[in-house]
């Protein structure tokens, strides 16, 4: 590496020979030693130069060392200032072809004897143009991209120059300048002052110059190229066109072929996250002049070699799978592919200048480059070196390959003592600035950039040193915050990038609430979030003498972010997004950080699952699988290359389990890339002896594991359809498993066990934990619920609930049998036993009761006849038993088989199959009945959420099927083999009324009469809403610009227009209506409040600016919009939410379906969103004028649902005779919540037109009852109802509105009318005051009503008509039109429609009127078209109760006479 001869950098030379140049005047001739008279002042270098620099031959030779090692630190300077027209030459005299780039040139006004050197020219500040390439820089950004000769194209022996009339162009000022010169990147090792060309004015007879180079040959993309491609920047880039819509057809191709040696490299410019699979570059030789080009290159069968993935494709095979450790699948935005054909006929690729070897050792002598942007990739550009910060990136990344220690802190001057006092490093981010004197950080202009804020400390931290900012100012119009930590890298000779996480070696960061090492994410949950802080909060870091690295956060320790940090790092500060200042703080009381795990403490961040186990000392064990990395001390398993691969990622706890403890993992990062997940068990087999497969399941002895819903035992399946579904389980979930003392093994998911999934572990045998992070799971931590649990599991003989679900806690009465049954069944023990007494079919039996929801019917096999094959059928039924003909023995209505029992709906279970109405609905259910042997158990439940399961000796199955009816009946078909069974369950005993929780509409027209209580009750009890377990409030996990108060139960935004997300701590009960009240609002801006639900666990949410931004589990309300996940679901629903006023009290309630419901000043505005995944958080968004909002405490009764609106789902686009149901922005209901309905309000604005007495009706609140669509969807009420002896059905009044009447109180009607049946009576408004008046109908003696308040001495009738009424008529009374449906009685003509005029809105509209029967009311209502079509077809009733219901589709059934109550002994009809 000896330096080369040099000539004369001055205008003219002394006598003598000269380096390199001559002896004489002109300064040309031979080599020779230099000449100090020959010489001018400016023909030498600088004594100062950059770290790596040595001179020689009297300061005109500079040379830098170590080149192999390192590619920059080169830069040297004149001595003296150039003058006006003054050339300064030099001579390149080697170079090195282990780099990119090559020398820099150009001119500085820093004095060279005080400038503090940066690793490069383009680092120079303060009136410095640089030469890079072809590309002019000023301060270190470019000016002017292509500016004449590419200097990286220069070799050994040529020249450049700098001076004045070289930057004509640039504008120079008249400062004396001092000329600089770097030896930076590639290739440069040696350079020289040599004499100038020849030029006009300057005389030299020297060496002539090299021939100047050009780059008009550079490598571009070929003009043709794939159909989707556009090509940019004079065809250095190209971009995929549509990129969310196409994958393919992204081909492009270089325009000539590659030549030996050549660095063909591009740059990803651009990735989207829609699609798998990413960028593919390689070799063909195929000329693309006339190439036909394939959607996908590696649809090319000839001449073509592409890497894909971290694999080589030759011709479209795959010839080697793993070529390298880098998977193109897994490349970022910034990161740099090449490849070049070496002269010895082998391919080598690059990626960020790391040469991944040989890819194949043949390959064609003429071959182009081709790149498929395929996938995720959407553009790219060719990377010729000339971008400075490009060849530092792609250089940084050889050094770190070459040599690992290359890029470590120098050891200083041991005469340079480092400062006691730690400071900021004045070489600082572009857009930084160091003020007081290094204690405070700060970007001046933060509203116009968020980055290049990078900072460093000015000396090394010791061990256990702390260093420690303080926030001073912040900005709102970014996201992100300070980022903190630590790097190997000198900041004196740091090239800093633009943000530090893009720095790829030597550097750990704490990011958000994430820790991040070289770029790459190694903790996802880690403590507190860094991105809600705010000015005036403190962060820190320290290294302790273990090599540990902790956080703080306002002076708490967050815990150990990272193990094997190496000593002398540099304390980094980020100041990024919304931090604009910063300042050191002195901490004199640094607080304690934590012990070592092996000194006893282990608790690092209580709220995060990767903080630590709490005080189990299980980890993950040292071993695992190839593809596995276990970080966070033990803690935390993740496997690397997640999208190129799926498996070989098995990691196993470092120890055996104990009886009865619990290991548990938390999912914390997923790919959707796979199909499968996580696989989770137990293995007998110490991690010592395993030699780790592919996947756990490959493991054929010891071992246990849970497969999706299959629990698999020495990979072979021993069970379907266990209690949880490892596939559906996504980020944040939990898993655990344990075994007992009995040799049982649990599973338990969030916490909740799933009962046993198989027994016979090996007692006394140690068994380890054992976790597959196979498919779309990447990366789980052990929680701090991992430990010994309740003694109940590990001890005791009793299954969990979920194992043995058998009967209700409360005291209940055992089942029995009904009467009806198959014509071969007797029944014994008081119905408690069913026993076939010939054949092998006929043998249906029921249960004497509808299921209540959760209610388990279950019987035990007493007796087997084996001469029989088939096995027990079992289902539920909307059958009742009662309507299956008369006679108990098996009447004609009972079919064979329960296949057959097809009158109703049914839903079955035979053998492993599931049937309704005898069609196969699935098949391979659970265990097979056909095995049941004498003893076995089975049971059928009806779930709440409408979906059937089956328990085989005491294990749910899982659900069967969905979509159950309501009533239902259990039945069982005691088929084939099975002769007898016993009940063993009992049903569950009704609660005291005490206990009970109010019905929804107990007061919103509740008549008080026994026989309409299933009516009147609303929700039923599988809506019933839920009691309220706590007091409401805001978690603790919001937006950085509110404020809690009023416990938690307020919430004010104080700051900007967003960081305003606030969730309320408990998750949504299912019918439990949540509200908040809007308290201010700031008219300075637009937009409002957003509201909706999350269901990721918010307590470790970092929440971005505004709720819009949520892209995973985000159901948001947004104006009149619905959004999931960003994206816009639904337009125009409901009132448009940015105009509520202050007062507005806005609420979510989730319905029993799992449908999410608006409710706006107590009215429910309907389904916003169809099946929520439970358990769901409500989030509310205090954005834009919305400024604070309140918590409303539920009003006693309000748990169930009955606070100030019961109302259902409005539909906001229904229009009735040409109202719209729409919400007014009003102060919310005080009083009934039918107030808020206007549909109600207008119908009892039509019944006072009436001018009805009021004596005739009850008061309220059981005055009226609305059918409306929204009030009867809230109450849950089904269209039809039963009622009478025997049962039978009626249509509810959906459309009208109930106005209640009063009942005669000298007739026992409350008795007499439990036995009658419900039916309608159209009538007109002419007719209604006669009816009240005379209590009837038709004509009669004696009435069930009131026709007008009682009098001092009561009559035993009312014979005396009233003033108003027609005179008694001696003739036949007219017949009396009957139906149990008002879609038939209130049709025209039997309903006339009237007109009449609002009072209120002054608009015109249409009403009609009906009596509902037998207790007569009166039912106003405005009927439409859509309304009546909206109900279902009814089945009408028969004239008499002993016939058989009498379907009749288009007449009502017609009756005749009165309805008078004297008739005795016979019908009310």
């Amino acid at each position: 590496m000896a330096a080369g001869s040099v000539g004369s950098g001055g205008s003219g030379g002394g006598p003598g020979p000269g380096p390199g140049g001559g002896g004489g005047p002109g300064g040309g001739g031979g080599p020779g030693p230099a000449s100090s008279g020959g010489l001018g002042s400016g023909g030498e270098l600088h004594p100062r130069t950059g770290r790596l620099v040595s001179l020689s031959a009297c300061g005109r030779t500079a040379r830098r060392q170590q080149p192999g090692q390192e590619f920059n630190h080169g830069l040297v300077l004149s001595r003296e200032p150039l003058r006006d027209g003054r050339v300064f030459t030099v001579r390149i005299d080697r170079k090195v072809n282990s780099w990119s780039g090559s020398i820099e040139i150009g001119v500085t006004a820093l004095d060279p004897s005080v400038l503090d050197f940066p690793s490069s020219a383009t680092g120079l500040k303060g009136g410095s143009w640089v030469v890079s390439g072809c590309s002019v820089l000023k301060d270190g950004r470019s000016v002017l991209e292509e500016y004449g000769q590419d200097l990286d194209q220069l070799g050994e022996g040529d020249r450049g120059t700098s001076g004045d009339e070289d930057f004509a162009s640039m504008e120079l000022s008249e400062v004396v300048s001092n000329a600089i010169l770097s030896a930076y990147n590639g290739g440069l090792l040696n350079v020289n002052l040599s004499s100038p060309p020849a030029r006009d004015g300057l005389g030299s007879s020297g060496a002539a110059t090299s021939p100047v180079l050009t780059s008009n040959d550079a490598l571009l993309f070929h003009e043709k190229c794939g159909t989707l491609i556009k090509l940019s920047n004079n065809n250095k880039t190209a971009e995929r066109r549509r990129p969310l819509d196409e994958f393919n057809n992204g081909v492009v191709m270089t325009n000539r072929p590659l030549r030996d040696n050549e660095m063909f490299e591009i740059r990803i410019d651009k990735l989207v996250d829609k699609w798998s699979g990413s960028i593919e570059i390689g070799v063909t030789t195929h000329n693309p002049n006339s190439l036909e080009y394939p959607a996908t290159m590696t649809n090319l069968q000839s001449g073509t070699i592409m890497m894909s993935g971290c694999g080589i494709l030759t011709n479209g095979k795959g010839t080697r799978r793993e070529y390298c450790e880098f998977s193109l699948d897994e490349l970022q935005e910034g990161d740099h592919i090449g490849l070049t054909r070496k002269s010895n006929s082998a391919l080598h690729f690059f990626i960020n200048g790391i040469d991944q070897g040989v890819a194949t050792p043949l390959t064609p002598p003429v071959v182009y480059g081709v790149v498929d942007l395929y996938g995720m990739a959407v553009k790219v550009t060719i990377v010729h070196n000339n971008n400075h910060s490009d060849r530092l990136r792609r250089n940084n990344a050889i050094l770190r390959a070459l040599s690992p220690e290359g890029a470590l802190r120098r050891a200083t001057p041991a005469a340079q003592a480092e400062p006691e006092r730690l400071l900021f490093h004045p070489n600082c981010g572009q857009k930084a600035a160091i003020t007081h004197e290094g204690r405070t950080a700060l970007r001046p202009h933060a509203t116009d950039d968020f980055n290049h804020g990078v900072v460093l400390s000015s000396r090394a931290l010791r061990d256990g040193e702390v260093f420690q900012v303080r926030i001073d100012k912040m900005v709102d119009k970014w996201a992100g915050s300070i980022e903190i930590g630590v790097t190997t890298h000198n900041p004196a000779y740091l090239q800093l990038p633009s943000t530090m996480t893009n720095l790829r070696s030597g550097t750990w960061m704490m990011t958000g609430n994430g820790v991040m090492h070289n770029g790459t994410t190694i903790l996802d949950e880690y403590g507190h979030n860094l991105d809600r802080l705010k000015a005036g909060d403190t962060v820190g870091v320290v290294r302790r003498e273990d090599g540990t690295l902790h956080f703080f956060v306002n002076g708490m320790t967050q815990g150990p972010a990272a193990w094997n940090v190496p000593p002398g790092v540099y304390a980094v500060v980020d100041l990024y997004g919304q931090a604009a200042q910063a300042t050191i703080v002195d901490d004199l009381e640094v607080p304690p950080v934590p012990e070592p795990l092996s000194e006893g403490n282990n608790q690092v961040s209580p709220s995060s699952p990767s903080s630590g186990a709490g005080a189990s000392d299980l980890r993950f064990h040292q071993l695992h699988g190839s593809n596995a990395v276990i970080t966070n001390g033990g803690r935390t398993a993740l496997r690397h290359n997640c999208r190129s691969e799926f498996n070989d990622a098995i990691v196993i706890s470092n120890r055996a389990l104990r009886d009865g403890e619990l290991f548990e993992i938390v999912i914390q990062k997923m790919v959707d890339r796979w199909s499968g997940s996580i696989e989770a068990g137990v293995t007998a087999i110490r991690p010592e002896d395993l030699e780790f497969p592919n996947t756990m399941t490959d493991i054929d002895y010891d071992t246990w594991m849970l497969s999706g819903t299959a629990i698999m035992q020495d990979g072979n399946t021993m069970r379907n359809n266990y209690g949880c579904d490892l596939d559906a389980l996504g980020t944040g979930a939990r898993i655990g498993m344990m075994r007992t003392a009995k040799g049982d093994l649990h599973y338990f998911i969030n916490g909740q066990d799933q009962g046993a999934a198989c027994s016979g572990l090996p007692p006394g045998k140690e068994v380890y934990a054992v976790v597959d992070l196979y498919g779309q799971c990447v990366q789980v931590s052990i929680t701090n619920a991992t430990g010994p649990m309740d003694n109940s599991l590990t001890t005791s003989n009793t299954a969990t609930e979920k194992s043995f679900p058998l009967h209700s806690p409360v005291a209940g009465v055992a089942h029995r049998f009904h009467s009806t049954c198959g014509k071969n069944v007797t029944l014994e023990e008081d119905g408690k036993r069913a026993v076939r007494v010939a054949g092998y079919a006929h043998g249906l039996v029921f249960s004497t009761k509808e299921l209540k929801a959760d209610e388990v019917f279950e019987v035990k096999v007493e007796e087997l006849d084996e001469k029989w094959a088939g096995s027990l059928r079992l289902g539920l039924t909307t059958l009742a038993p009662g309507e299956t003909g008369p006679g108990a023995g098996g009447g004609p209505g009972l079919p064979p088989s329960l296949p057959e029992l097809r009158t109703k709906t049914t839903w079955m279970v035979s053998s492993c199959e599931v049937r309704r109405d005898g069609q196969l609905q699935r098949m391979n259910y659970g265990r097979n009945l056909e095995r049941l042997g004498v003893g076995s158990r089975v049971g059928i439940r009806r779930g709440t959420d409408d979906t059937m399961h089956i328990l085989v000796d005491g294990e749910d199955m899982g659900p069967a099927a969905t979509g159950i009816a309501k009533n239902v009946w259990a039945v069982l078909d005691l088929y084939g083999p099975v002769r007898s069974v016993s009940i063993v369950s009992s049903s569950r005993m009704e609660e005291p009324e005490s206990t009970q929780p109010p019905s929804p509409s107990s007061d919103t027209g509740s008549e008080g009469e026994d026989d309409d209580e299933g009516e009147e009750r609303g929700l039923g009890d599988q809506n019933q809403v839920g009691i309220i377990p706590t007091a409401l409030e805001f978690l603790e996990n919001h937006g950085k610009n509110i404020l809690l108060s009023n416990g938690n139960c307020t919430a004010t935004r104080v700051a900007s227009y967003n960081q305003g997300i606030v969730v309320i701590s408990q998750p949504l009960v299912p019918q439990l209506l949540v509200q908040i009240r809007i308290d201010f609002l700031n008219r300075q801006w637009t937009s409002s409040l957003v509201l909706g639900v999350i269901t990721c666990p918010p307590e470790r949410l970092n929440f971005p600016a505004s709720a819009c931004a949520l892209k995973r589990a985000a159901w948001l309300l947004r104006g009149r919009g619905v959004f999931h996940n960003g994206l816009k679901i639904c337009e125009k629903f409901g009132p448009n939410l940015d105009t509520c006023p202050e007062g507005t009290i806005l609420g979510l309630r989730l319905d029993s379906c799992g449908g999410l419901h608006l409710h706006v000043n107590g009215v429910d505005q309907g389904v916003a969103v169809p099946d929520v995944p439970q358990p769901c958080h409500a989030l509310v968004d205090l954005y834009g004028q919305c400024e604070q909002v309140t918590i409303v405490s539920p009003e006693p009764g309000a748990a169930n649902g009955k606070s100030a609106g019961t109302q259902g789902d409005m539909e906001k686009a229904d229009m009735v005779d040409g109202i719209k149901e729409s919400v007014c922005w009003g102060p919310p209901p005080t009083a009934s919540p039918l107030k808020s309905c206007e549909y109600h309000a207008l119908c009892s604005r039509f019944q006072e037109l009436l001018l009805l007495p009021e004596g005739y009706f009850m008061p309220p609140p059981k005055r009226s009852l609305c059918y409306c669509e929204s009030c009867r969807k809230l109450r849950g009420d089904e269209a039809h109802r039963r009622r009478g002896e025997p049962p039978r059905e009626y249509a509810l009044p959906f459309g009208w509105c109930r106005f209640n009447l009063r009942v005669n109180p000298r007739l026992e009607a409350g008795t007499l009318t439990k036995k009658w049946h419900m039916a309608y009576h159209g009538s007109n408004v002419a007719a209604v005051r006669r009816v009240l008046d005379r209590g009837e109908l038709g004509a009669g003696t004696a009435s069930i009503l009131s026709c007008r308040p009682l009098k001092s001495e009561p009559r035993v009738g009312f014979e005396e008509p009233g003033e108003n009424c027609a005179p008694p008529r001696e003739e036949q009374p007219p017949p009396v039109l009957l139906s149990p449906s008002l879609q038939y009685a209130g049709a025209e003509p039997l309903a006339s429609k009237v007109q009449f005029r609002d009072p209120k809105s002054q608009r015109t509209h249409q009403a009609q009127v009906a009596f509902q029967s037998i207790c007569l009311r009166l039912c106003l209502a405005r009927r439409s078209v859509s309304a009546i079509s909206r109900c279902r077809a009814p089945r009408l009733a028969s004239s008499r109760p002993e016939t058989a219901p009498t379907p009749t589709p288009s007449v009502p059934q017609r009756f005749r006479g009165s309805l008078s109550p004297n008739r005795r002994g016979g019908s009310p009809w």
